[in-house]
């Protein structure tokens, strides 16, 4: 895929969502196979402002390796000096939010409601690009509409192209809808249809398999794809889907070694690049997601909120895996939760709830 004069491998991209798309979690995408990714969506009014919670997001990818900034905001000028400082930190391209469907990003009149907008819409598209170095795409992710009564992705997608997008992201559910029921692909592919071909459209919403992946490319005709939630903890989807870009075969799924291997990679990265008062918490959700699914997760998942200290989650994880090992080895590969366990789900989930409450924030993809 190229976007304006960049060339993009294969595979799926990473969507940027708030406080998952980290340096850390970017790193660790990137180096299963990720194609691209982005930072977590930034106030473009926090950044020119200098709010330090939403500058000290803006980190460039390790190693030189190419990445994405999206900004959000509704003032033309204020969205071009953000995109200008993601620029000045070495981002090779910058994305404008227009699709985020969280209360507190369209009660200001930003994200999704933009849909409601489109020539101002586009007069933020204009100021962006004319504000960036000609070598540095502009592009949009926007949503199918803001409502069933309001189905406007296409001809949104060709105002934002006009006004100098240069890729085009559809996710394809509605602001009303949020990121409940099942994504509509017919929206991606209607995009796909009215732009120009040069145009790359990229689709995004409920691929969580490589299966969902060929399935959406196939039914909407899109250019490339971005994965969102169900990366959390699973980097491996990206390193599937570039193995069945490249036709090879599909990869086996991680034992328990590397999964533990690649838990402490990530955890050792928060380490490395987490605040020191977030510490806690983000190494208890990376705990959180590399044991989703996994015998003894909502276990560990409770014991984790319990820990009074990093040290001390760190070796409960380290503890996790050689157990989890062990019954690997006494089980084979059926490392899956009993069936036989709704009180410890429901906990679970409550669990997290009460995490959220403690300072942790919702997931909210841009």
């Amino acid at each position: 895929m190229r976007i304006g004069d960049i060339d993009i491998g294969p595979g799926a991209l990473l969507a940027p969502m708030e406080a998952v798309t980290d340096l850390p979690f970017r790193t660790l995408c990137e180096e299963h196979g990720a194609a691209l990714t982005y930072t977590e969506f930034l106030s473009a009014e926090a950044l020119t402002r200098g709010v330090a919670k939403a500058t000290a997001r803006l980190w460039a990818s390790l190693g030189g390796r190419r990445f994405a900034v999206q900004v959000f905001g509704r003032e033309p000028e204020v969205v071009a000096d953000a995109a200008s400082m993601a620029v000045d930190i070495g981002a090779c391209l910058v994305d404008i939010n227009m699709g985020c469907p969280a209360r507190r990003v369209t009660a200001g009149l930003c994200g999704a409601a933009l849909m409601r907008e489109p020539d101002l819409a586009a007069r933020i598209v204009s100021a962006v690009r004319a504000a960036l170095p000609s070598g540095v795409p502009v592009t949009v992710k926007q949503r199918a509409g803001w409502d069933d009564r309001s189905p406007n992705a296409a001809e949104f997608a060709r105002k934002m192209v006009e006004a100098g997008a240069a890729l085009v992201t559809v996710h394809g559910r509605t602001r009303d809808q949020g990121f409940s029921g099942s994504v509509r692909l017919a929206p991606i592919a209607e995009v796909r249809a009215l732009l120009p071909r040069h145009v790359p459209v990229v689709g995004n919403g409920d691929v969580k398999t490589v299966a969902d992946y060929l399935a959406m490319k196939r039914a909407t005709g899109c250019d490339a794809v971005m994965i969102g939630r169900a990366a959390r903890g699973n980097p491996w989807l990206f390193r599937d889907v570039l193995a069945v870009e490249r036709g090879q075969p599909a990869p086996r799924p991680p034992t328990v070694a590397e999964r533990r291997a690649v838990w402490r990679r990530h955890a050792d990265l928060v380490a490395e690049y987490a605040a020191p008062k977030m510490l806690l918490h983000e190494l208890r959700k990376t705990l959180a997601w590399y044991s989703h699914g996994l015998f003894g997760g909502a276990f560990l998942r409770r014991r984790s909120f319990a820990e009074p200290d990093p040290d001390a989650v760190l070796a409960l994880g380290e503890a996790y895996f050689a157990r989890l090992s062990e019954r690997e080895a006494r089980c084979g590969a059926d490392l899956g939760e009993p069936a036989a366990a709704p009180r410890a789900k429901w906990l679970d989930k409550h669990a997290r709830r009460r995490s959220v409450r403690q300072g942790g924030t919702e997931t909210c993809e841009g």
